[in-house]
């Protein structure tokens, strides 16, 4: 069963990878870390909205810091304890400067949780749509819960 459950997950994954594709930018190049811990809460069937508390970190120079929310519309449902997402930052320039990560993110999400449990997501926005949470976040979080759909990350800068 949850081998059947990752195979829908994955396939869900890849059809919105293809859905969304990657938006029209400069050539993007790594521009560092981002690492979001993700409040926990219960799905409600056909979604749900965590806050999220975020670290960028670029490459030489000091670490930005950001909180928002985290919506998923789609299929939620169980209980997370809270979780950890990690993603590559891909920018038009490899030293964003302050607050330029600021903003919306769109993309398709999936995550499983028996226990210990995974999940990805692919989010594109932030300043002007040129900002790429890239290629998958790695996400751990501990519960019970299956989500798969659409999610929504919004960002607000906080000056240190």
């Amino acid at each position: 069963m949850f081998r059947k459950l990752m195979a829908a997950i994955n396939a869900f994954l890849a059809v919105g990878v293809l859905a969304f594709g990657t938006p029209a930018q400069a050539q993007a190049v790594k521009a560092g870390i981002m690492t979001c811990n993700v409040a926990g809460g219960f799905g409600f069937i056909f979604g749900s909205s965590r806050t999220v508390n975020c670290t960028f970190a670029p490459g030489g120079v000091a670490p930005q810091h950001y909180v928002g929310a985290i919506n998923k519309f789609g299929v939620d449902i169980g209980y997370v304890e809270g979780a950890v997402m990690a993603w590559a930052v891909l920018a038009p320039t490899n030293n964003p400067g302050p607050g330029l990560l600021a903003g919306t993110y769109v993309g398709a999400t999936g995550s499983a949780s028996i226990g210990v449990g995974v999940g990805a997501n692919v989010l594109f926005g932030g300043f002007g749509n040129s900002i790429s949470l890239q290629p998958l976040s790695v996400e751990g979080n501990r519960g019970f819960n299956v989500a798969g759909g659409i999610a929504e990350m919004t960002l607000s800068f906080q000056p240190g």
